[in-house]
């Protein structure tokens, strides 16, 4: 559970990553918002109404689609957010850019928020119509272009493109971990 000093400082840090982008400071503080309601797991008494303005707003109008459990670090930076969508059970690290059109989900029917979701590392830099299905783990700072379909874990500092994804780049502090199905 996080402690308001803490949210505070969490929502801060959003609002930062977005200083551009509106639609991304409403959509980042009405998640932490709905996230602290009661997407943590803990229902408060005032959870009904912000859950609701939540779905309503950031789900319904604005097309952006993180459930209020995802765990997601300081610094969700959303750009243009239409048609984003991410599996419930996600974890997401801190100052992560996630633009339109991209799905981070699991591999399957019936996985529950535990199931096989991907873990995004800090830093990662997601591009645009990107497709992250499956139990993958994404380094931290690493870049997924646009339209890249991640089928493998992605090393940290790795740039990947194209459909299978396959390793543009590597940082030299990356490690040569294999990429699925298309290197």
């Amino acid at each position: 559970m996080m402690s308001t000093t803490d949210l505070r400082a969490t929502i801060r840090a959003d609002l930062e990553a977005n200083r551009r982008s509106p639609k991304g400071k409403v959509a980042v503080v009405a998640f932490r918002l709905a996230h602290a309601a009661g997407g943590s797991g803990r229902r408060r008494w005032w959870a009904v109404p912000v859950m609701a303005f939540y779905r309503l707003v950031v789900d319904w109008v604005m097309g952006i689609e993180i459930p209020a459990g995802v765990q997601a670090g300081p610094g969700l930076a959303v750009f243009h957010g239409t048609g984003l969508v991410v599996h419930s059970g996600t974890r997401i690290g801190a100052g992560v850019t996630l633009r339109q059109g991209t799905t981070i989900g699991a591999r399957g029917h019936g996985d529950g928020p535990d199931g096989q979701a991907p873990v995004l590392g800090d830093d990662v830099d997601v591009g645009v119509g990107a497709l992250v299905i499956g139990p993958w783990t994404v380094g931290d700072g690493a870049v997924i272009g646009a339209g890249a379909v991640v089928v493998g874990d992605v090393p940290a500092g790795a740039t990947v493109v194209g459909n299978p994804a396959r390793i543009l780049s590597e940082s030299p502090t990356s490690t040569s971990a294999s990429q699925g199905g298309g290197r």
